[in-house]
């Protein structure tokens, strides 16, 4: 026999046990993460322009809205209404109980033109680009109304109506690429 066979004992070297250890412990702690604490998010399209743009990847704060409710001006991501498969970023302007109105390309809340300061320049009231467009929405328990920052290219809750609450995933934390863009994200509350 030589000395190298004399030395196998059937068990992997302690260097490998702990290798395999410390990666099972790396899997087990990011899939903890991932499902309760942060989600990465790749922003698609101009919707939130000219905040997010398309290819920004984001983390996504999912503790917030397990202790408080979204606030006005947050910027959130979401299951799309229209389609399951898909996650959205908009930004909230209604909070439940609100009368959303859209008038003359104008955003009233509860009758009180909105401060929005994170859109470039005024814009077309809808999608469609209808220049006789109205919205009243009044919302209920857990209904929150959402706009892209983009608002001319933006499929929003001026679509489909208002977000279920147990539609949100998080708000959006921190942009992390590309990383001239890296930094906090700014979430102006209104009060």
């Amino acid at each position: 026999m030589t000395a190298l066979s004399q030395q196998y004992t059937g068990k992997p070297p302690e260097s490998a046990y702990e290798t395999l250890k410390t990666i099972t412990f790396v899997i087990i702690a990011a899939i903890i993460v991932r499902t309760f604490i942060a989600q990465p998010f790749l922003v698609q399209g101009s919707s939130m322009e000219p905040n997010f743009h398309n290819a920004d990847y984001l983390v996504v704060d999912k503790i917030r809205y397990r202790l408080g409710d979204p606030k006005r001006g947050e910027v959130i991501v979401f299951v799309s209404p229209e389609d399951s498969s898909q996650n959205y970023i908009k930004r909230v302007i209604g909070l439940p109980g609100d009368k959303v109105t859209i008038r003359d390309g104008e955003v009233l809340i509860n009758d009180q033109k909105i401060n929005e300061d994170y859109i470039l320049e005024p814009v077309s009231v809808n999608p469609t680009s209808d220049p006789d467009f109205f919205l009243e929405q009044k919302l209920g328990n857990d209904e929150y109304f959402v706009m892209g920052d983009n608002r001319d290219h933006s499929s929003d809750s001026r679509r489909w109506g208002p977000l279920d609450k147990d539609k949100i995933i998080g708000r959006a934390l921190v942009i992390v690429f590309p990383f001239s863009d890296f930094g906090t994200v700014d979430n102006p509350i209104e009060s």
